[in-house]
């Protein structure tokens, strides 16, 4: 007997079961797709570099969300939950709700071993289709190493890496400047 075809889900329907959820899911074309929990390293590295942003940032016109701010990427219908956002500028919700954010500036994420192809293929082409980003940081979470994509005037995306711990990356888009050891603060890698 063959098995009841999983219906696809409106992004009306991810979306109220998504906001009475107690876990988090991404969506792609008519389908959720379940969020694992964080490591303790992960935790510490998208914590350490959100305390960095935040205190750069204070008294600016930006904002800087954790990992619970839900980026939609409207285009093409992807919602997905990056580990941090900044946005400068005026922030921009649909449907008179502030749970999704339309406009990142900067999208984070700390990469794992089951999400790093992930990461860096299809969900940074996702992210690539929001108009308003301009830099895509992916940190590594077995090792100290920073991938920064930074979105030309005219152009194509440019990568920067980072692998010494006395490396500094410039967020230039909202004026931050990231020291690699404080994101891997307390971090302890792999042998």
């Amino acid at each position: 007997m063959a098995s009841q075809p999983f219906p696809f889900l409106n992004a009306e329907q991810y979306l109220e079961i998504e906001r009475a959820a107690e876990c988090k899911s991404e969506y792609w074309q008519g389908e959720m797709f379940a969020m694992a929990g964080a490591t303790r390293p992960h935790n510490l590295i998208a914590g350490n570099t959100f305390a960095q942003v935040r205190g750069q940032l204070r008294g600016k016109p930006c904002e800087t969300y954790t990992s619970d701010m839900r980026v939609l990427a409207a285009k093409i219908g992807f919602y997905a939950y990056p580990d941090v956002v900044i946005l400068c500028g005026a922030p921009q919700f649909p449907e008179h709700r502030q749970d999704t954010l339309l406009n990142p500036t900067v999208i984070i994420e700390v990469l794992s071993p089951s999400t790093e192809a992930y990461d860096r293929g299809r969900k940074f082409e996702r992210y690539r289709t929001l108009d308003s980003l301009r830099q895509y940081l992916l940190l590594a979470q077995d090792r100290a190493q920073a991938d920064l994509f930074t979105r030309q005037e005219e152009g194509p995306w440019v990568l920067t890496s980072f692998s010494a711990r006395e490396d500094f990356l410039d967020l230039e888009s909202v004026g931050c400047r990231l020291s690699l050891a404080e994101c891997y603060e307390r971090v302890e890698f792999p042998a």
